[in-house]
């Protein structure tokens, strides 16, 4: 346990320093966007595109992989919208709740978290999660979240607005160049290549320290009191329902005679154990939900997989 929390630890740290920096005032809350457009347009990309340029194609177009991890995160939305629908939380709230328990922080921690404990080979499966959650499950979730009233007409629309949204986000971009470089065997002229290894290392602590920015941020600014069970259930729910449901249909797909990777599945189970991703608050405000709620949701997932993650790492690396 003490050799994992050696490595998950700085992790963690830098995710306070940026909290602390924002609550002490050393950060200005107005310098935060400009920290989440470098890591998003600028750093992430290039470390998914070296991923991806150095993951054999078969790993990012696993169908194992891709299936048990899609057939869990629809099954933790519909779950957690069923029983968090009714009362205060209408459709818009309860669609964005459920991508907060759906949704794991891979993109900004998982990636270079779960290589720094396993290797370069989680890469693959890692980025097969960033792609079903960017492309299905963020979609799905901005579909429910038009339900109220408007119909399934202006849930196409807003799913098709998401999809949108997807084709301007780099990420996904910079994976399938990544994976166009991998199956061709391409190599980039070496002043590029140095460029983009410079961003790409810049992407982990960068991430991480905007990732408890965006945090502070969303304390600060929330004044709305949201009482604990409409966030509290939910967080831990994200931290211990959505590994263990992984690794049970993982485990039965195997039974069953997939072909999914054991080490494979490691990895997508230690993905879902990650807390909910930074980026779902920025969805809710920008679709009118709660975003008081939802922050509290990604602090206190945030706050508690310290220990979660780290206990799961001991179980399973």
């Amino acid at each position: 346990m003490l050799s994992v929390l050696a490595v998950t630890f700085p992790f963690f740290a830098l995710v306070l320093c940026g909290y602390l920096a924002v609550r002490r005032g050393a950060l200005p809350m107005p310098a935060i966007p400009g920290l989440n457009g470098f890591v998003l347009y600028f750093a992430l990309p290039c470390l998914l595109y070296r991923f991806g340029a150095s993951t054999p194609i078969a790993e990012l177009l696993d169908p194992s992989v891709i299936g048990v991890y899609l057939l869990c995160a629809l099954i933790m939305v519909g779950t957690t919208v069923a029983l968090t629908l009714g009362g205060r939380i209408d459709w818009n709230n309860a669609a964005f709740g459920a991508l907060t328990a759906a949704f794991p922080n891979t993109g900004f921690m998982g990636v270079p978290l779960l290589v720094a404990l396993l290797g370069a080979r989680a890469a693959g499966p890692v980025i097969v999660t960033i792609l079903v959650d960017l492309l299905v499950t963020s979609s799905l979730c901005i579909a429910l979240s038009r339900l109220d009233g408007h119909g399934a007409g202006n849930a196409r629309a807003a799913a098709g607005k998401a999809l949108r949204g997807v084709a301007g986000n780099p990420m996904p971009w910079a994976i399938v160049l990544g994976g166009i470089s991998s199956a061709a065997g391409l190599t980039l002229y070496g002043p590029l290549d140095k460029t983009i290894s410079l961003l790409a290392d810049s992407a982990s602590p960068v991430a991480l320290f905007t990732i408890g920015a965006v945090l502070a941020r969303s304390q600060m600014t929330s004044t709305d009191p949201t009482p604990l069970i409409d966030y509290v259930p939910v967080a831990f729910k994200k931290l211990l329902l959505h590994p263990v449901l992984v690794l049970i249909i993982g485990g039965i797909a195997i039974h069953l005679g997939l072909p999914l990777d054991p080490f494979a599945l490691t990895v997508i189970v230690l993905a879902a154990a990650l807390p909910s991703a930074s980026n779902v608050s920025l969805l809710a405000e920008r679709f009118g939900a709660d975003n008081g709620r939802i922050a509290r949701v990604i602090l206190v997932s945030t706050a508690v997989s310290f220990f979660t993650f780290s206990g799961a790492v001991a179980l399973l690396a």
